[in-house]
């Protein structure tokens, strides 16, 4: 009969791993911060295409905050599912 995995071991890990969105969110506005600064002050089209032109990873990391969060919590919820 196989040895049933240690649940210790899923849970650390999934722990862990709860905070990549979190950094991926901090890391997009530290790029992001300048060109925030400038909208903030005179939006503009051409100050919008040019932090996106410019800073691409950093906005479609925001834009897929949502999914990030959901995928990260997901696994969270399946494990506490199968207890």
């Amino acid at each position: 009969m196989p040895r049933p995995v240690l649940e210790v071991k899923t849970g650390q890990r999934e722990r862990s791993q709860q905070w990549v969105p979190l950094l991926l969110l901090i890391l997009a506005f530290l790029d992001l911060r300048t060109e925030l600064r400038l909208l903030l002050d005179h939006i503009t089209l051409t100050a919008l295409m040019f932090a996106f032109r410019q800073h691409t990873l950093a906005v479609i990391v925001l834009m897929l905050q949502p999914s990030l969060w959901s995928h990260y919590r997901r696994g969270r919820i399946k494990e506490r599912s199968a207890d």
